[in-house]
């Protein structure tokens, strides 16, 4: 690739180079999903055309997109395979904070190590008490550096990855941890049990003993207090997921559609295609994955403001983070029941096991339930009515009454 090619950034110019290879991933989605086979190589695929890149300065090598580029392909890149999306979202978080962090060598090492391919994974969440307190995975002194023991639920993406960004507590105090994913003491397990979005690698991940330098101990790590960019851009990830599964399950009934001859007695046409009930069925489908896509564009271009400024206005952060969770209230709204509408194309043919098609009511479920949106809707309501803090970087765990008795 010229020079020229690289500095490119317009969406059409991105287009040719990203939709052939997001047409190879999805050609292969349905045998992925009934094999169980991780995307190793398509990810392969995405790595050797730096898609991980897309936010990296075109003076380090990257395609310097905005954050709405940035989103509207991953949209895309959903629609082609709902898990890989999901499976990279801490690694463009990982780089949108070195974009944020103070020029110098240590950023732009991790920047063009990034345009070299280099992807970062997460092991955060925890089984059991969790974080709501303090996590349980601690790093501590050893010599002039460390030792990180723990285990972790859902870290998503990391068997992809060649970094885990590893939340930890470090005497009392929440850290980001960074460990090479093949170091000695990190154990990955591909054991995710989710009936959707079963292909993130979002497995346990344990750490024994494993050896830490100071110079990967990156400062405050997830759950640290205070209004932060991170939670809204995370969201936004799992929300063009979401965009992506809407998408997909269009366009996959309306090709079924397309291609089906046989319909009832009592149709209104001869023809599946001609009968005004089906067309309905996909306008409403097409309705639904227009609106998805456009809300997350639309908080995408609240995050570009955000971030061009360097996340330092705090009532700009604050924004951000009520755009979207407003919008996850609306996209969820509009997705999990059109996946489930797309069934009434068709008779009981369209639930055949090869067809697939009830993937994406499962994945879209999945991706939904990872913030309870019953909890974001209150949120926001107590945020409107009574000027109430939203909740930033939350946690999941066990909560313990004063009295230190699990409830």
């Amino acid at each position: 690739m010229t020079s020229t090619e690289v500095k490119s950034t317009t969406d059409s110019d991105l287009d040719a180079i990203f939709r052939p290879i997001f047409d190879r991933i999805a050609a292969g989605a349905v045998e992925r999903e009934i094999d169980r086979r991780l995307s190793f190589e398509e990810v392969g695929w995405l790595r050797e055309a730096r898609f991980g890149a897309l936010r990296v300065p075109v003076e380090f090598g990257g395609y310097g997109v905005t954050v709405r580029q940035l989103f509207r392909l991953l949209t895309e890149l959903a629609a082609a395979e709902s898990n890989l999306p999901q499976a990279l979202r801490v690694h463009f978080s990982f780089v949108e904070d070195q974009l944020l962090a103070e020029p110098g060598p240590e950023r732009e090492r991790w920047l063009r190590a990034v345009v070299a391919g280099t992807l970062v994974g997460n092991a955060i969440t925890e089984p059991g008490v969790g974080a709501v307190d303090r996590y349980q995975t601690r790093l501590t002194a050893s010599g002039e550096d460390f030792l990180l023991n723990g285990t972790k639920y859902y870290s998503t993406g990391s068997l992809y990855a060649d970094h885990i960004l590893v939340a930890a507590d470090q005497d009392g105090a929440r850290v980001g941890v960074l460990v090479e994913a093949t170091a000695e003491g990190v154990r990955q397990q591909d054991d995710w049990d989710g009936f959707g979005q079963r292909l993130t690698a979002s497995g346990t991940t344990e750490f024994t003993d494993v050896a830490v330098r100071r110079d990967q101990v990156l400062g405050p790590g997830y759950g640290a207090p205070g209004p932060t960019y991170a939670t809204s851009y995370l969201q936004l990830v799992q929300l063009a997921v979401l965009a992506g599964i809407a998408q997909r399950a269009e366009s996959d009934a309306r090709e079924w559609v397309a291609a089906r001859t046989r319909g009832y007695t009592h149709s209104a046409a001869d023809l599946p295609r001609q009968d005004p009930l089906v067309q309905q069925v996909i306008g409403r489908l097409s309705g639904a994955a227009f609106a998805a896509r456009a809300s997350v564009l639309a908080v995408a271009d609240v995050l570009d403001e955000v971030l061009d400024d360097g996340a330092r206005d705090e009532k700009a952060v604050v924004a951000a983070e009520l755009a979207a969770a407003q919008a996850q209230l609306a996209v969820i709204d509009l997705v999990l029941p059109a996946t489930t509408l797309l069934f009434e194309v068709g008779g009981a043919s369209i639930v055949s096991e090869e067809l697939r098609l009830d993937r994406h009511w499962r994945n879209a479920r999945t991706i939904s339930v990872h913030n309870p949106a019953i909890q974001k809707a209150r949120a926001i309501g107590d945020h409107l009515l009574n000027d109430a803090p939203l909740p930033f970087a939350w946690s999941a765990g066990e909560r313990r009454p004063a009295n230190g008795d699990a409830q």
